[in-house]
């Protein structure tokens, strides 16, 4: 066969290939792949199209954007600049750039311990009042909420202070102990807006007498474990009670990437500290936040 055949006899099965998909329905290069059409079937000519309910619950997107997750938290009772201030709370153009600007370091410096990775820290304080720590605690969580890439969590496991009430902006009722020791509420039923964009938090909960089993259970594990893996662009800050006197910090602290410790000002001397981080016994210790 010489090349015009050839050629005449390839056009001619190609348009036999074109009408014969058209007739059973299939699209065409004109129609780009976006009309539909009824399957070969098809009674009467009329589609048997078949519909599917489908939730988009069910098929999590595939690709994270951090743009669009960090704008989907919410913050209905936002802090004014005043109420921060009068809460001792830390935010970006306070009057007192030495405390925000040692607050920045700080979240610096955790980053790259954690090699720019989202990381888990634990806060305590070296002193016996408790209200000083987490108030220190929540700055913490609060400086690394204002890096705009980056969500914050406060997971609160200090249920003998009850200070963070004052410090968030919406009601709290449930908390960890009660998610730990109740297996009907869920994660959702225990986070709270802050006051603060990018900031949430969980409160310590109502259950403070059989604290130390509930931390230490499985499903409190469950539930760190869940907190740490749901979204890539969040850091935690662990808040729990005074490091020397109770026992919940060490039962913590096996969820902490870095453990960092307040020195409350004129109560702690320098030998306490190093007896506090020798009895950590952890090359988690990351560093002091000194408390005025």
């Amino acid at each position: 066969m010489d090349d015009n055949k050839l050629y005449n006899a390839l056009l001619k099965s190609q348009g036999e290939r074109s009408r014969s998909g058209s007739e059973r329905g299939e699209a065409s290069v004109e129609d780009n792949f976006r009309k539909e059409r009824p399957y070969a079937d098809s009674e009467q000519g009329r589609p048997n199209w078949i519909r599917v309910d489908s939730n988009d619950n069910e098929h999590p997107p595939t690709l994270y954007d951090s743009s669009v997750s960090l704008s989907l938290i919410a913050n209905p009772r936002p802090w004014s600049r005043e109420q921060l201030r009068e809460r001792k709370i830390i935010y970006s153009g306070m009057p007192d750039k030495k405390v925000m600007d040692a607050y920045r370091e700080l979240r610096i410096q955790l980053r790259n311990l954690a090699h720019g990775d989202r990381f888990t820290v634990m806060f305590s304080s070296l002193g016996s009042n408790g209200s000083e720590g987490v108030l220190t605690a929540f700055n913490l969580a609060t400086a690394l909420a204002l890096d705009s890439h980056t969500s914050a969590l406060l997971v609160d496991c200090d249920p003998y202070n009850d200070e963070l009430d004052s410090l968030v902006s919406s009601p709290m009722d449930k908390g960890v102990t009660d998610f730990v020791s109740d297996h009907t509420l869920s994660i959702r039923s225990i986070l709270y807006p802050s006051g603060i964009e990018r900031l949430s938090v969980v409160p310590a909960g109502t259950q403070a007498s059989s604290a130390v089993e509930l931390f230490a259970s499985v499903r409190m594990r469950e539930l760190i474990t869940e907190l740490q893996t749901r979204y890539p662009d969040r850091c935690i800050v662990l808040n729990v009670p005074p490091f020397r006197e109770n026992t919940e910090a060490r039962i913590i602290e096996r969820f902490a990437d870095q453990v960092v410790f307040g020195v409350p000002f004129g109560e702690v001397t320098g030998e306490t500290i190093a007896e506090s981080v020798d009895a950590l016994d952890s090359d988690k210790f990351s560093g002091l936040i000194f408390q005025e």
